[in-house]
């Protein structure tokens, strides 16, 4: 019976690649040079201030935490910084993951320490192709879309996965494009990331575990693919393919298995 409440907390947590608020997502615009950049930060800590050094091809973070392992995620466009990175936590060196492509640099912060601390970025490229572009130039959503959705990104190793990408573009082109879809989102915010920091970390260091929740999310990511293919340009139709999602799922997730233990339970 433990088994049939977790599937619903897991589908809870990882279903809603939702923003987080009270300080878990933040974005910032850095305006330099007449150029404006968006950098996003989603994180178990709050994020109380981003500096930028052109100069010094910089960008510190000045955080707050009141937890001991401290986990984020901070997207910063290529446009901005780029090469080769190297990380300082309170001055001192420190390893950090990141993935790039050609249009964001996406960094996974991951250290202990509570109270308030320091992280450094520095890069060796910064403005790199500026110059080319129009000086009336803003990063649009597209650069730094998203971002957030913790546990799909730790299950899959990167959050440049397809199946992240998939979650991002369904929550960008299909939910947030309706207020009944954007309600559903904010109405999980809280709840998912109370916990996915901390699911996210123990995949991290739990290769089983990790595969578990892969095997676990793979058949709804699947179902979800769905809504990519479908025209939901009104709320009737938000509704109408989200509630049928929602009861393919529970009768995947759920009924299927209880029908399969009931006849299992008549033949023995």
């Amino acid at each position: 019976m433990k088994i049939i409440f977790l599937i619903p907390l897991l589908l809870l947590l990882i279903v809603t690649p939702a923003f987080g608020q009270m300080g878990l997502l933040k974005s910032f615009d850095i305006e330099i040079s007449g150029y404006t950049f968006e950098v996003e930060t989603v994180s178990n800590f709050d994020v109380l201030e981003l500096e930028f050094d052109k100069d010094e091809k910089r960008l510190t973070i000045f955080i707050n935490s009141s937890l001991e392992n401290n986990l984020g995620e901070i997207i910063i466009p290529q446009l901005l910084l780029s090469g080769n990175f190297t990380f300082y936590l309170n001055d001192i060196q420190s390893n950090q993951e990141i993935k790039f492509n050609d249009r964001i640099s996406f960094i996974t912060l991951n250290f202990t320490g509570s109270g308030n601390n320091k992280i450094d970025i520095i890069a060796t490229n910064t403005f790199a192709g500026v110059d080319e572009r129009s000086e009336t130039l803003v990063i649009d959503e597209s650069t730094s879309e998203g971002g957030g959705c913790l546990i799909a990104t730790a299950t899959y190793g990167t959050e440049l996965a397809p199946q992240v990408q998939q979650l991002r573009e369904l929550r960008d082109n299909k939910l947030l494009q309706t207020k009944s879809g954007t309600s559903f989102i904010n109405t999980f915010n809280d709840v998912y990331y109370s916990f996915s920091p901390y699911i996210a970390d123990y995949e991290r260091e739990n290769s089983i575990f990790r595969e578990i929740v892969k095997i676990a999310i793979t058949p709804m990511i699947s179902s979800l693919s769905i809504l990519n293919y479908v025209d939901v340009d009104s709320e009737f139709e938000v509704l109408g393919y989200g509630i049928s999602l929602i009861l393919f799922n529970v009768g995947m997730y759920f009924v299927a298995p209880v029908l399969v233990l009931i006849r299992i339970r008549q033949k023995f």
